[in-house]
């Protein structure tokens, strides 16, 4: 196992640097010129030139590139052109909020996918499967800044109550800090957990099927006992890897709920260094979200051992 875990943090090293190869090049072919944005905004500076070398964007590219990466290797992923402060400063500001927006979602994603997932297979072709299934499609066809757009529009109308848009830190108030992550965890949750909800219930359909559980059923064991010991756990291995491929979704989907719902996080401080052309703050932020996510896929392949104990690494 440790051997294993350490080839697949080696493997890490050339696929971060892939990551920071593209995303270097991306933020390069964002339209409009930073210099010009700050000197229209008489943000530094009166002369273009004099801007452009203060903030070395006079140097070639492959020396701006290998200048950062030699930064990011100490740990510094630079300074926002904008606020002049410490990208990674910026980003543990907001880091919290956009990872309590995640793990929320996940949960409701998990908590509403698994039971009934497991529930649509053991009553095939009932109205309760039918009406699930067709649930697991509408969450999935349903698009979240849509479902978004209408929590906060649709209750103002009827009932003259919005969900809060003001952010509000846990220690100010910690009741009014939970509730503000409802709604947009409930959004994404339901879109991630209808992808699972699916996986779950075709993989619990063909272990049911399996002649190790129709002795279980012979025997006269419980259903509970049948499906959750002997059939839940072996159909939980492919649904793990969709729920490591959903975390990454779920990454992606915080960008516009944080954005929609005024949530100070990652995704929306991305938003606005896009919009600012301010290239560290967008290189920094999405080479972190890609470590992450490479973090996660590795924590999912280690877990594989725990539900399925054949499973050995070598």
């Amino acid at each position: 196992m440790r051997q294993y875990v350490l080839k697949r943090l080696l493997l890490m090293v050339p696929t971060l640097l892939l990551v920071s190869i593209i995303v270097f090049s991306l933020t390069r072919l964002i339209p409009g010129d930073v210099v010009v944005l700050m000197f229209e905004e008489k943000a530094y500076g009166k002369d273009l030139e004099a801007l452009r070398a203060q903030l070395g964007l006079d140097k070639p590219l492959y020396i701006q590139y290998s200048t950062w990466l030699g930064r990011v290797v100490q740990g510094d992923l630079g300074e926002s052109l904008w606020t002049k402060r410490p990208v990674m400063e910026e980003i543990r500001r907001r880091l919290l909020v956009s990872v309590e927006l995640g793990i929320m979602a996940i949960v409701v994603a998990l908590c509403l996918a698994l039971p009934i997932g497991v529930f649509s297979a053991i009553r095939q072709d009932t109205v309760q499967d039918y009406a699930a299934r067709s649930t697991a499609i509408l969450g999935l066809s349903v698009p979240g800044f849509w479902m978004a757009t209408l929590v906060i529009v649709m209750p103002s109308i009827w009932f003259g109550w919005a969900p809060p848009l003001q952010f509000t830190a846990y220690n100010q108030n910690l009741w009014q800090h939970l509730s503000q992550f409802i709604a947009p965890a409930i959004i994404l949750g339901i879109a991630s957990g209808a992808s699972i909800m699916r996986l779950t219930r075709a993989l619990m359909l063909e272990v049911l099927r399996q002649d190790y559980i129709r002795t279980a059923w012979a025997k006269g064991l419980r259903e509970r006992r049948v499906v959750l010991k002997h059939a839940f756990k072996n159909a939980m291995i492919p649904v793990i890897t969709i729920v490591g491929i959903q975390i990454a979704q779920v990454a992606s989907g915080t960008v516009i709920m944080e954005t929609i719902f005024g949530l100070p996080g990652m995704g929306r401080f991305l938003v606005d260094a896009i919009y600012q052309r301010d290239y560290p703050v967008v290189q920094g932020v999405n080479l972190l979200i890609a470590a992450i996510i490479v973090g996660v896929n590795l924590l999912v392949d280690v877990t594989y051992a725990y539900f399925d104990p054949r499973i050995r690494y070598q």
